[in-house]
C-alpha cells in the first residue's frame, strides 16, 4: 500500500467511528445531554481528580483509575457536556476499528478488510449492551481486540516456527494492566490469553520459557499500576484505594448464590441464553466467526483452540460473579469480528475488489456507512432521545442550583444524575451519591453516612430520586420535582435547598 492509501484508509476508519457515535452514543453534540448515572459519577470523579480531590477516600466510586483519568480529562474539554466524552469515544472507536481491520485481514483481502471493519464496530454500538454510550467496558474494548489480535496471529502464522515472543508476552501483560485499572472484570480475557500462551510453550517444549513467560506477563501488567501507587502513596491513601477498588469489588458487589457447580453453570447457561437474544446484532456474527475460527483452513489444533477459549474466559470473567446488568456483555461484541472474517474470506473467492478500482471501493464504504448510519437509526436504543429538548428536567434543575453563587450538592437515590456535570459542581462530600452497595460497616455505611449529611445540612442542595432520607424536611425545603422514566422504568426526581 502506498502512504497515501495508509491516510485514506485511516481516515475512513476515523470518519466511521466518528459517524456511528455521532448517533448512538449520548455523548454525542446532537444530544442534550448524556444522563446515564455512570458515566455522569465517572465524570464527576475525573472532575474531582483534576480539582485535587482523592478517589475512593475523598469522593467514592468503585471503578478503576484510569477510567476516571480517562474522563478527567474530557472534563478538561468541555466542563459541563460531554462532548470531551464523546471525543474520548471516538478515538477508543477508530482504535478498535484499526484492530478488527487487522483481524479481518489475517483471513481476507485488503479491500473487503477495510469495508468490513467499521462493520465490526457498527453492530457493537447499536447493540443494547452498548447501552448510553461512555462505559467503562467500551474504554476497555481496545486492549481485548489487540491482545486478540496478538495471539491469533501469532497462531496462524508463526506457531511452527517459534515460540511466543517475550515482548508480545509482555505487551499483553501490559493490556491486562490497563484493565485491571479500568475494571478488572475483564482480566477473565487475559487469564485465558496467559493460559493459552503458556499452552504454546507446553507444546513445543519450551516448559523453563513458559514459565518465565508467566514471569514477564506479570511484569508487564505491573508497568500500568505503577503510577497509581506512587499517587496513592504520595497522598497517604493505598488503603483507600484497596478498600475502595479491590475489597468493595471482590468482596461485596458479586451477587453469587448458592447451590453448587451444577447450579452455577446452569445459571450462567441462562445469562448467556439472554444475552445471545438481547444482543442478536453482534452474537450472531460471533457465534459463527467463533466457529469458523475453530473449523477454518489448514491449521494446527492450538491455532484452533485461541479464539473460543478467549470468548468462554472472557464470558466467565464478566458473568461468574452473578450479576447480569445489559451493558456488561459489550467485550463480547469484539468476537463478532470473526463473523464478518468469515464472511470476507467467503465473498474473496467470489469476487475480486482491486485497489485499483478506487472509485467503486470508495463508493462501497460510502454505502456501507450511510447503511449503518440508517441501521443506528432504526435500532440503537439511545436514538429517541434525540428528540430532547433544552426543557429536559435537569436543566430547569441546573438553573435553580445555580442562583446561589458557589452552591454544593448532594446526590440522593441512585448514582449521580447529571446534575454534577450540568452545574459544574465539583463533589464536596465522599458519598456524592447513593451506592448500590451493602457496607456491613457502620462507620463507612454510605446510607448512613448520607442520611448524616441531610442531617447536619452539609449542602445547599439535595437532589433525590424516588426516596431521600425521612428528616430531610428539617433542614432543608422542596423547590421543585419532576417525573421521568426510561427502558420501562418510572421515576419521581426531587430538588431540596437548604433553609
Amino acid at each position: 500500500m502506498t502512504d497515501r492509501d495508509s491516510k485514506i484508509k485511516y481516515l475512513l476508519f476515523f470518519v466511521s467511528a466518528a459517524l456511528f457515535l455521532m448517533l448512538a452514543s449520548r455523548s454525542s453534540f446532537l444530544y442534550i445531554m448524556n444522563n446515564w448515572d455512570d458515566a455522569n459519577s465517572y465524570f464527576s470523579v475525573g472532575k474531582a481528580l483534576f480539582n485535587g480531590k482523592v478517589p475512593y477516600r475523598d469522593v467514592f466510586d468503585q471503578k478503576g483509575m484510569y477510567l476516571y483519568l480517562a474522563y478527567g480529562l474530557a472534563y478538561l474539554v468541555s466542563h459541563t457536556s460531554f462532548l470531551g466524552v464523546y471525543f474520548l469515544e471516538t478515538i477508543v472507536g477508530f482504535i478498535d476499528i484499526i484492530g478488527f481491520y487487522k483481524l479481518i485481514r489475517l483471513y481476507a483481502g485488503e479491500a473487503l478488510s477495510v469495508l468490513f471493519a467499521p462493520v465490526s464496530f457498527l453492530v457493537i454500538v447499536v447493540s443494547r449492551s452498548f447501552w448510553w454510550g461512555g462505559a467503562a467496558e467500551e474504554l476497555c474494548l481496545p486492549f481485548y481486540i489487540y491482545g486478540m489480535y496478538l495471539l491469533v496471529r501469532y497462531a496462524r502464522e508463526d506457531f511452527d516456527k517459534k515460540p511466543l515472543s517475550f515482548g508480545t508476552i509482555f505487551l499483553g501483560g501490559v493490556f491486562a494492566g490497563f484493565v485491571a485499572n479500568i475494571k478488572f472484570t475483564g482480566l477473565g480475557f487475559f487469564f485465558g490469553w496467559m493460559a493459552l500462551a503458556f499452552l504454546s510453550y507446553l507444546i513445543l517444549r519450551e516448559v523453563v520459557m513458559g514459565f518465565k513467560a508467566c514471569a514477564v506477563f506479570l511484569l508487564g501488567m505491573f508497568i500500568p499500576f505503577v503510577p497509581w501507587i506512587v499517587y496513592f502513596a504520595l497522598n497517604k491513601s493505598l488503603y483507600d484505594w484497596y478498600w475502595g477498588y479491590v475489597y468493595i469489588n471482590v468482596f461485596l458487589y458479586p451477587n453469587t448464590s448458592e447451590g453448587g457447580i451444577y447450579s452455577f453453570f446452569y445459571g450462567l447457561v441462562k445469562i448467556l441464553y439472554w444475552l445471545i437474544r438481547d444482543n442478536l446484532i453482534y452474537f450472531v456474527p460471533a457465534l459463527v466467526g467463533i466457529l469458523f475460527a475453530f473449523l477454518a483452513g489448514r491449521q494446527k489444533f492450538f491455532a484452533r483452540l485461541v479464539v473460543p477459549v478467549l470468548f468462554g474466559f472472557m464470558f466467565l470473567g464478566i458473568f461468574a460473579g452473578g450479576r447480569t446488568i445489559p451493558y456488561y456483555s459489550l467485550p463480547l461484541g469484539v468476537f463478532a469480528v470473526f463473523g464478518f472474517a468469515f464472511l470476507s474470506a467467503v465473498l474473496g473467492k467470489f469476487m475480486k475488489m482491486e485497489k485499483k478500482k478506487e472509485g467503486a471501493f470508495l463508493l462501497s464504504y460510502v454505502l456501507t456507512n450511510v447503511l449503518g448510519m440508517g441501521l443506528v437509526l432504526a435500532l440503537s436504543m439511545n436514538t429517541e432521545f434525540l428528540s430532547q429538548k433544552k426543557d429536559f428536567f435537569l436543566y430547569r434543575f441546573r438553573d435553580e442550583v445555580l442562583e446561589k453563587d458557589s452552591p454544593t450538592l448532594l446526590n440522593v437515590g441512585c448514582l449521580d444524575m447529571g446534575l454534577y456535570t450540568l452545574t459544574d459542581i465539583v463533589p464536596s462530600c465522599r458519598w456524592f451519591q447513593t451506592q448500590t452497595l451493602d457496607i456491613p460497616e457502620a462507620d463507612n455505611n454510605p446510607y448512613h453516612e448520607q442520611e448524616k449529611y441531610v442531617r447536619e445540612g452539609v449542602t445547599d442542595f439535595v437532589v433525590a430520586r424516588d426516596i431521600f432520607p425521612d428528616n430531610i424536611y428539617d433542614r432543608y425545603e422542596l423547590i421543585d420535582q419532576a417525573e421521568y422514566g426510561y427502558d420501562g422504568y418510572e421515576f419521581t426526581y426531587y430538588l431540596f435547598r437548604l433553609k
